[in-house]
Formats: structure tokens, sequence, C-alpha cells
């Protein structure tokens, strides 16, 4: 049986790996095993990121709708069930962009709430 030698394919992977370890602290864009694991553990953080992010963003949302709906004499929990009771269906990220850009906007849909 013929030998295959497969050091193509191997160069191959390890320059791929490399390359995505670009930047890297030390030994960790230097040699492939070491490499190989911070790409690994980084494709993990990314993924969570992802996930934490639309969290983060709706907490800042809800946020910026609190302090909006204070200064115009409410709480947030109020605002909220009262824009249910009316039927009014505008998310929150667009309410609290309505909040920070538009703020006499906002104020007239609270008053139409409350």
């Amino acid at each position: 049986m013929v030998r295959v030698k497969s050091g193509i394919l191997t160069k191959k992977k390890h320059r791929k790996v490399l390359k995505l370890a670009k930047g890297y602290w030390m030994t960790r864009h230097k040699q492939f095993k070491k490499a190989k694991e911070t790409v690994l553990h980084a494709g993990e953080y990314a993924f969570f990121g992802r996930k934490r992010k639309k969290r983060e963003m709706r907490r800042l949302w809800i946020t910026r709708l609190n302090a909006a709906v204070r200064q115009l004499g409410l709480k947030y929990s109020q605002f909220i069930k009262r824009l249910k009771e009316k039927n009014v269906e505008i998310d929150r990220k667009i309410l609290s962009q309505i909040a920070v850009h538009y703020p006499k906007i906002f104020a007239k849909i609270v008053e139409k709430v409350k």
C-alpha cells in the first residue's frame, strides 16, 4: 500500500488557526496547540457574548425609559401597564430612542397613556 503524506493539509489547518489567533499574547499566536485552545475559547466567549448583548441592550432601554418616564411623573412599570391597556404597540427599543432623541413626542405619548 502506498504511503499518504498529509503534511500539506496539516500545514493548511495550522495556518488557518494561527491566522485566527493573530494578535494574541505570547505563545498563543505562535504555537499551534496553544493557539487552537485559545481560538476555541474565543469562539465560546463570542457565542455567549452575542446572547448577552441582547440582554444588556434590553436592560439599557428599560433604564432609559424609566428615567424619561419618571421625569413626567410615572414609574416604568405603570407606564408599560398603561401602554398595554391602551393597546399601544411600540416596543421598548423604539420608545427609548424616541425618549432620547425626541423628548417632546415622548411626552405626548406619555400624556396619551395617562
